[in-house]
């Protein structure tokens, strides 16, 4: 056959070269189900370090909303970390915020702060200044650390 606007030959395709063999398939498909996979295992293995960078974060916005009530109010306001059970409470709220059982948490404080029943206190004062501290939150080798300033009442959270 000619091509009447080229004026070259035409090849005629013979049917091999219409589409993919049954093995190419399959060995696409191998190769994206592998891509897939691994990719999963990355993603389930950083969840340690999101889980407790979202407890720590949390617990640094509490202890915010805290100091933010006591300026609002002028009333002096405490968060309560409960150590046994791993939870908190900020003072006029009701709920109880929990840590993931799998994460342990020291608090240093003002040892006025300390109860014998295992719970410390950071108590935030009308001016913004607070007792002080810091809470540390640790899974394996993942350190959060919140550092509560005395004077000034701010609050900061670094990864250690």
């Amino acid at each position: 056959m000619i091509d009447k606007t080229t004026g070259e030959r035409l090849k005629a395709k013979s049917h091999a070269q219409h589409g993919f063999t049954l093995l190419e398939l399959i060995v696409v498909l191998v190769v994206v189900v592998l891509g897939f996979s691994v990719i999963g295992l990355n993603l389930s293995s950083g969840s340690d370090s999101t889980e407790i960078k979202a407890a720590a974060r949390d617990m640094a916005s509490a202890l915010r909303y805290a100091r933010g009530q006591a300026l609002m109010t002028r009333e002096e306001t405490t968060v309560a970390v409960d150590l046994s059970s791993k939870n908190y409470t900020v003072s006029g709220k009701s709920k109880r915020y929990k840590i993931p059982e799998t994460i342990d948490i020291t608090v240093v404080t003002a040892q006025t702060e300390l109860s014998g029943e295992g719970t410390a206190n950071i108590r935030f004062f009308a001016d913004g200044s607070s007792t002080g501290g810091r809470v540390t939150l640790e899974r394996g080798n993942v350190s959060w650390q919140i550092d509560i300033n005395w004077l000034t009442g701010q609050i900061e959270l670094e990864n250690q």
